[in-house]
């Protein structure tokens, strides 16, 4: 039997192949992206066993060892799997793991190898490796973080892998670096410590021919659209935001598509065939990381940290549909204009007492959970209820 997961040297990170393997997740056995089909994190007739242990072998197909930190997640196409991972040449790198409260940026400046993997999911066996980039990070990185956070995104032709600072590539299924795009130093870090640098995360989305990235940082904001053929720029859209570690979504439940990010100052639709604003919905909280996330007609957005969340409000009906910008807010899609930084479409807003259970630091490693079930909306707080 091989090892597995990503090897974090003393931090292994474990893949369980009987969830991958065993349908995809997908009604089309793929798993393309960040959480899935239209980021839903919903795999449902998998029939998964309820328990495994990775040192035991219990419940698990096979193990693959693969070096270096990361933080991001595999994808899948067919009987293939990729994962990214960024190898450091400082033999003791690692990464603090656990609740704390400190935002410090791990010292390591070493030189790191940004490289891109395709597993055969049936057996484990590394098809290709292939190394996107070799150097010092251009940024640091939190501690808590890696220096590949970023899940790869895939069509079945290519793969595509974004390294934050260290750029966006495209390769083929078989290894073959098709393009890559340098878009600069981007600063992310906390909105108001900028001398802390925390890294990127948000991850690359593919829709129809475009590659689709969101990058808020300390300085330049914008969506980035690129020719997934070439790698052309087909549109970018700039956005006045703070830092943000949040990816992007294509909600196709209404009349129209739209492309739905999640940010502190604003949330916001836009078309993703033009990069042109919508619609936007402002008062969320100031270190946003959660996806939007998608029930037939409606829009759910988690707002990520307390203190800055907004209280739990209620916007009437008749003026705009969304519920509860704190810890989440639900709307529907095919909305318009533009709504004011606290979510009020004029005065017709109604406060609500604090919701208890809340949301708490997105650097202490909590997030706020919103599961829709059979048609409920489900929050679960820190207590887990």
């Amino acid at each position: 039997m091989k090892t597995l997961g990503f090897c974090r040297l003393r931090y292994p990170l474990f893949l369980l192949l009987a969830a991958l393997c065993a349908g995809a997740a997908s009604s089309s056995g793929n798993w393309p992206s960040f959480r899935g089909p239209q980021a839903g994190g919903v795999a449902d007739g998998q029939n998964l066993p309820d328990r495994w242990d990775g040192a035991r072998g219990e419940n698990i197909k096979w193990k693959t060892r693969i070096p270096g930190l990361a933080h991001s997640s595999p994808v899948v196409w067919g009987n293939r799997l990729y994962v990214t991972s960024a190898i450091s040449s400082q033999e003791d790198a690692t990464f603090k793991h656990g609740l704390y409260g400190e935002g410090d940026a791990s010292k390591d400046q070493s030189v790191h190898q940004w490289k891109v993997y395709s597993i055969d999911k049936r057996t484990g066996t590394i098809a290709w490796e292939s190394t996107a980039y070799q150097g010092v990070p251009r940024e640091k990185r939190h501690i808590k973080s890696t220096y590949a956070n970023s899940t790869p995104a895939t069509d079945g032709r290519h793969v595509i892998a974004f390294f934050g600072s260290q750029g966006l590539y495209c390769f083929d299924t078989n290894g073959k670096l098709i393009w890559k795009k340098d878009l600069g130093v981007l600063d992310m870090g906390a909105y108001d410590a900028p001398e802390y640098e925390w890294g990127t995360a948000s991850s690359p989305i593919i829709y129809q021919n475009r590659v689709i990235v969101q990058c808020d940082t300390l300085k330049e904001d914008f969506l980035l659209a690129v020719d997934i053929e070439s790698g052309a720029t087909i549109w970018k859209t700039g956005r006045d935001e703070l830092p943000s570690w949040s990816t992007p979504a294509i909600y196709t439940g209404g009349k129209r598509i739209e492309l739905v990010t999640n940010a502190p100052n604003f949330i916001r639709g836009y078309d993703p065939e033009t990069g042109l604003e919508l619609w936007r919905l402002g008062g969320s909280s100031k270190i946003t990381a959660p996806t939007p996330v998608f029930s037939q007609d409606l829009i759910v957005v988690a707002s990520g940290r307390r203190p800055e969340a907004p209280r739990e409000g209620r916007l009437r009906r008749r003026h705009h549909p969304g519920l509860r910008d704190g810890p989440a807010l639900r709307l529907r899609g095919g909305q318009e204009g533009h709504r004011r930084r606290d979510g009020r479409p004029h005065d017709q807003l109604r406060r609500h007492p604090q919701h208890r259970d809340g949301v708490d630091s997105g650097h202490q490693g909590r997030r706020s959970r919103v599961l829709l079930l059979d048609g409920h909306e489900l929050h679960i707080g820190r207590s887990g209820r």
